[in-house]
């Protein structure tokens, strides 16, 4: 028995309507292609989205949670995987999964692909704009450029040490 392709689907706990429904109609669309659908695991935004897609269109859904236990798992995900491990599950998401979708999300979404593309793993977005990845992060003040080594330290002696 060939092993289904398993597609993980990565986006913002936090997501807007659209990006809601698009979760939803690709978890649809991979139930119907018979891939497998691998997400966050939790009760919210995109995961919850797009596990519930597929699992009222009949397909396998597997949740990668943060958590050590099954509480905020959404009930669309047949198969929690419980880790304990917090964000760092992150890498176990992009690992197990044969190709990386990324709808809209915030700094977690973000780490997902930059770990799937250090892996060499395809990564596709969806509505999600790659090239203003880091534009909420430069607004919240966390995200520093600097051209010399002098502008380095000079940022950390100004922002971070205090």
């Amino acid at each position: 028995m060939k092993r289904p392709l398993v597609v993980g689907v990565m986006g913002g706990a936090n997501a807007d309507e659209q990006t809601t429904m698009d979760a939803y109609r690709l978890g649809e669309m991979i139930a119907k292609k018979g891939w497998v659908l691998l997400n966050g695991g939790r009760n919210t935004g995109v995961m919850a989205a797009s596990a519930k897609g597929a699992a009222d269109h009949g397909g396998l859904t597997v949740g990668i949670l943060p958590e050590s236990d099954t509480a905020h798992a959404s009930e669309a995900i047949l198969i929690p995987i419980c880790t304990g491990m917090g964000s760092a599950r992150n890498m176990i998401n992009v690992l197990s999964s044969d190709v990386v979708v990324a709808c809209k999300g915030g700094a977690g979404t973000i780490s997902e692909i930059a770990l799937a593309l250090k892996h060499a793993k395809q990564v596709i977005t969806l509505n999600f704009e790659v090239a203003n990845l880091f534009k909420g992060i430069r607004q919240a003040g966390l995200l520093h450029a600097a051209q010399t080594p002098e502008e380095v330290v000079a940022l950390i002696e100004k922002k971070i040490q205090r």
